[in-house]
């Protein structure tokens, strides 16, 4: 295998989520757009964190492997014994059925290890104490939620418990669904990375949330296709809830209900909208009637607003 010289020293956590079935990977440390080089995952094959002395390779190579039908034990130990650098690297991998896998080399900067569960396994190289990893195990093990809550909380974990002996500066996460649709797109659940901030945990944790708001949107747009008020107005309610000033939800909520034929609800919030920037006004006007499906007397209620 080819060798790379991205120092990506950090801990990270890939797991499959045995009740979902959801695989991913997540990572923190004091290096530049760490997700770059450390986070791997592909819908139905499996999950890949490479660090300490990183080649990324390991991240292609191990998702064409698992793609294969090798398993993630299997494609570690084929791309460990090939790799005259191993001795350097920190590489985990788990694969569509939960089978885990995880190399440290003697020589990566201590204090460096990693621990292999049911599921998952968190691995970490160049931190202040070695009580990294076995916090970031425990707090995985423990949480609740989805996935993504549980990487949430291992990573946390770890920065309480010193983190990387550098400090902080960038983090990712990379979540996929259990089965590929052959549209990596749409298989893609969360793709988040913070590159350089001073508190990069925070950060992610605030783009999480706004991602969720964004999948809720979505929801509550093909519910409104399917002419389901009910689902409509309870999605569009939980993006609001999690987006903060953004207009954004609200705005689409109030298409979405004009679509419906809820024709006062629709102009009120698009009213409210449109006292803080009247472009959203403007954008109504622009948009194709397959959005709006409203005859012009709605687009001329829509037009007055502007007055």
């Amino acid at each position: 295998m080819p060798t790379a010289d991205q120092l990506a020293h950090t801990y990270s956590i890939v797991a499959r989520d045995a009740d979902t079935g959801q695989l991913g990977v997540a990572v923190q440390s004091h290096y530049f757009s760490v997700g770059s080089v450390v986070t791997w995952a592909e819908a139905g094959v499996g999950a890949v964190a490479s660090q300490s002395l990183s080649d990324p390779a390991y991240g292609k190579l191990g998702l064409d492997l698992m793609r294969a039908g090798k398993s993630a034990p299997d494609t570690l130990a084929g791309l460990v014994a090939s790799d005259s650098m191993q001795a350097v690297r920190q590489v985990a991998m788990v694969d569509a059925h939960g089978q885990v896998a995880a190399h440290t080399g003697q020589f990566a900067i201590a204090e460096a290890g990693h621990i292999v569960g049911d599921g998952f396994s968190v691995q970490a190289n160049m931190m202040l104490k070695n009580t990294v990893w076995p916090a970031m195990a425990e707090a995985y093990r423990s949480a609740k939620g989805e996935l993504v809550d549980r990487f949430l909380a291992a990573l946390d974990a770890a920065e309480a418990e010193g983190g990387d002996i550098r400090g902080r500066q960038s983090a990712a996460i990379l979540i996929v669904e259990p089965k590929s649709t052959g549209r990596p797109w749409v298989d893609t659940i969360f793709d988040l990375r913070v590159d350089d901030a001073v508190e990069p945990l925070v950060e992610i944790r605030r783009l999480v949330a706004v991602r969720r708001a964004y999948i809720h949107m979505r929801l509550g747009n093909e519910a409104a296709q399917r002419s389901d008020l009910e689902t409509t107005e309870r999605e569009f309610t939980a993006a609001e809830g999690l987006i903060g000033d953004n207009p954004e939800m609200r705005y689409w909520h109030a298409i979405a209900l004009l679509g419906l034929g809820k024709i006062d609800d629709g102009l009120a919030i698009l009213r409210e909208v449109g006292r803080r920037d009247r472009n959203w006004i403007e954008l109504t006007l622009r948009l194709p009637g397959v959005l709006l499906k409203q005859d012009s007397s709605v687009t001329e209620k829509v037009r007055k607003l502007l007055e």
